[in-house]
């Protein structure tokens, strides 16, 4: 990752800006949202491989700034949503997409299908996904 954040700054004009935008795992949660109410269903498991690609990130980004590339302007956190209608939906989603990153447990999956299919018409599924935002300066 440090290779790459070189070549940014090798190509990136002086006082240019890098924005890193990027999930951060955190055992995201399992909601069923309809105009009434948000139900917690659970929160997904955390997979060794995305905690690793997290951890990297972050070393890579003190590395970079220790080196004096570049310089933390701003960091915000905020969430983002994943929608399904149905509870299968999201599962086949997470078991091909983020196979490797996210996994959902049974008990958690069995949670959202019945709160689902006791919710009003307009329920749908989503995963509250934690982003970080980060503005640096070249």
């Amino acid at each position: 990752m440090v290779h790459a954040l070189d070549e940014i700054r090798r190509t990136l004009k002086p006082n240019g800006i890098l924005i890193d935008l990027r999930p951060v795992e955190d055992n995201w949660q399992v909601e069923i949202a309809s105009q009434q109410k948000v139900q917690l269903a659970g929160k997904l498991t955390d997979v060794p491989i995305g905690i690793a690609d997290d951890e990297a990130a972050f070393r890579a980004m003190r590395d970079v700034e220790s080196r004096g590339w570049f310089t933390k302007e701003r960091e915000e956190e905020f969430a983002f949503f994943y929608y399904w209608d149905m509870p299968s939906e999201m599962k086949e989603f997470l078991d091909t997409e983020w196979e490797g990153f996210e996994k959902i447990e049974e008990d958690v999956y069995r949670a959202a299908q019945s709160l689902w299919a006791s919710a009003n018409a307009d329920a749908r599924v989503r995963v509250r996904v934690k982003m970080l935002i980060t503005k640096w300066r070249k």
